[in-house]
């Protein structure tokens, strides 16, 4: 045996190079063509808020009051704005810092996991932040790609982990703690928006790809329901909390 950097090893498989796996690794190809769409409808709403007279800075204007998300305006029938509120930002800076956050996350994670179930996780995670937001912040007009973004992060995670890469290599848990601290530090933030799309994405890619690897014979479209299901789990829990 012949003493190695990564314990003792025959004399043929140390001279061999060992294969490492790194958070690049789970780029598979293809540009990230969903993430860009993402982006375009926040910033074209971005700049139609602003040139209708909105704030650079802040809630107010006409968008954030139609489609953002509160409980009353839930309750009283506009269920729609569990999605809308999920384009819409609080300001120019409130913008930027999502649609970085979420060039970032959607050029690693949507290649790998393929257009379709990067949607899927992105509407999961939205639509448990929602719930999450009516829950802690129920009267609180709440706007924000932050809740997916969470969800985006957790559902990395998983992923690299189910591709046998070590997540502390790409420096995500540490990402995921500052803007945890973040979260419930700075006034303003939606914990329960954060913490629930967090908890989305999770629950999303572990049923999307830590199930059929248990599951013998489950089928990817099997997979992909439950993980709608989720979604639907989180639509219906927040009208009750509305």
């Amino acid at each position: 045996m012949t003493p190695t950097p990564v314990g003792m090893r025959c004399p043929e498989c140390s001279r061999q190079r060992t294969k490492v796996k790194t958070a690049a690794t789970i780029r598979t190809g293809g540009d990230p063509m969903a993430t860009y769409v993402i982006m375009g409808i926040c910033v074209a709403l971005g700049l139609g808020s602003l040139l209708s007279g909105g704030q650079a800075t802040g809630l107010g204007d006409t968008l954030a009051v139609n489609f953002g998300l509160d409980a009353p305006d839930v309750a009283g029938g506009d269920v729609y704005r569990l999605v809308t509120a999920g384009f819409l930002h609080a300001g120019v800076f409130h913008l930027l810092v999502n649609m970085y956050s979420l060039y970032i996350l959607g050029s690693l994670l949507e290649p790998a996991v393929g257009r379709v179930r990067f949607l899927l996780i992105y509407l999961v995670a939205l639509l448990c932040g929602s719930f999450g937001a009516l829950l802690t912040d129920p009267n609180k007009l709440t706007v924000g790609a932050s809740t997916a973004i969470f969800g985006l992060m957790g559902a990395a995670l998983v992923v690299m982990r189910n591709r046998g890469i070590d997540p502390m290599q790409s420096g995500l848990p540490l990402w995921i703690g500052i803007n945890l601290v973040l979260t419930f530090t700075i006034s303003g933030l939606s914990k329960g928006g954060h913490v629930g799309g967090l908890i989305g994405g999770v629950i999303a890619a572990a049923l999307l790809f830590e199930l059929p690897d248990r599951v013998r014979r489950l089928p990817q479209a099997a997979a992909m329901v439950l993980a709608g299901a989720v979604g639907v789990a989180a639509v219906v829990a927040s009208l009750a909390v509305a």
